[in-house]
């Protein structure tokens, strides 16, 4: 049976999943988190990879009437994936799943917060991403 945490953890990866889908860092979400539901067994992270390989084709076709159909569906049947994966593991194998699925969802979820993707740039260009950073800029030839 499925704890409120258990229940959380799984929401917050199939957000996770929709959310780091079409993103500049697909490609390292879809690792891990293969990684994650495979545990280990090269087969199984095979067929993690397809199955979120075939999720974000079907939200990147996805039309603009139907795409939030689209991602609530995908969101939901990933939450299940992990659902399933949390109730099979034991105890201690399952607590480092949970924080391995927050950790997908802090890191990728929500518009894979500080992400910067698509941007042209032309002249001096000062940028900062993050968390307290301190940036101190100097343009030109005196900087």
């Amino acid at each position: 049976m499925l704890t409120e945490a258990m229940v959380a953890a799984a929401a917050a990866g199939g957000t996770a999943v929709v959310e780091a889908a079409g993103s500049d860092l697909w490609a390292w979400f879809r690792t891990r988190c293969a990684r994650l539901v495979g545990r280990g067994d090269p087969g199984r992270e095979d067929e993690a990879l397809d199955r979120l390989d075939r999720t974000a084709a079907v939200l990147d076709a996805a039309d603009e009437d139907e795409r939030e159909q689209v991602r609530d569906r995908h969101a939901r049947l990933w939450q299940g994936e992990f659902s399933s994966l949390l109730e099979s593991l034991g105890e201690a194998d399952r607590e480092r799943s949970m924080a391995e699925l927050r950790s997908l969802k802090e890191e990728f979820g929500d518009g894979v917060a500080g992400a910067v993707s698509g941007n042209t740039f032309h002249g001096p260009v000062a940028f900062q991403t993050g968390s307290h950073s301190r940036q101190d800029n100097h343009f030109g030839t005196a900087g």
